[in-house]
């Protein structure tokens, strides 16, 4: 899978691309992520990319021109591409966006900086918009770190364990059920017993209560969204019960 991410800030991206699972995934050829400097696409000997907007107002806005030659010259060097903005006005990015996202052979990011991009940009050249929450960064490169991430660990032989992406939090609209690892005594803090057991469905049943009790307090806006089964609704209460002891 090849990204192209078009920003003025290239440097960013070096040590975040070279470390982890993205390190390995382009190790391995299973990504290919291309970091084009807008800069090199700028008109005028100062490799100005923004100006002041139109109308009046604070900051500057990023320049139609060095981004659309920019799209131009990289969308003739490999296969067709879906190219995004990031930008606060799109679309929330979610793990079902990210799912989306992993079944494409190419993706084109486009990093926002200041008070934004230039309209025109966004209306006749680009496909998507999409925004990793509701606050303001600096810039749409974290973002674009964020969306590389969450799609290559979506793409197979990318993760060690070819069902960690499947069990993850928001795999369904469900948190992650808590874990523990060793020691079993912490300063006097101690793993659940039904972690000691052994037995697998015993687990499996307190895993699932636990998740659906912490979806329920932490994100209701989450947990409004499932269709509990029976099952589910007794496993909801048993975790209620313990949480009360």
């Amino acid at each position: 899978m090849v990204f192209d991410i078009l920003t003025i800030f290239p440097a960013m991206f070096e040590s975040p691309l070279d470390e982890s699972i993205l390190g390995k995934a382009r190790e391995r050829g299973l990504i290919d992520v291309r970091v084009h400097n807008i800069r090199d696409y700028a008109l005028d000997k100062h490799q100005m990319t923004d100006d002041r907007p139109f109308g009046g107002g604070e900051g500057m806005v990023m320049k139609p021109e060095p981004i659309v030659a920019a799209l131009g010259a990289i969308k003739t060097d490999g296969p067709p591409a879906r190219t995004i903005l990031l930008s606060p006005q799109g679309r929330l990015f979610t793990q079902e966006i990210a799912r989306e996202l992993s079944g494409l052979s190419r993706i084109i990011l486009i990093c926002g900086r200041y008070e934004g991009v230039d309209e025109r940009v966004a209306d006749h050249f680009t496909d998507d918009q999409l925004s990793i929450g509701d606050y303001i960064l600096t810039g749409g490169e974290l973002a674009a770190m964020i969306i590389v991430d969450a799609v290559t660990r979506l793409i197979p032989g990318a993760l060690g364990n070819a069902g960690s992406a499947g069990s993850d939090s928001f795999s369904e609209a469900v948190l992650e059920f808590p874990q523990y690892t060793r020691p079993q005594n912490f300063e006097g803090l101690t793993v659940p017993q039904v972690l000691l057991s052994g037995n697998h469905e015993i687990i499996r049943r307190w895993r699932r209560g636990q998740a659906l009790l912490r979806t329920k307090i932490r994100r209701p806006d989450l947990f409004a969204r499932l269709e509990l089964s029976d099952e589910d609704l007794a496993l909801l209460e048993a975790a209620r019960e313990e949480a009360r002891k």
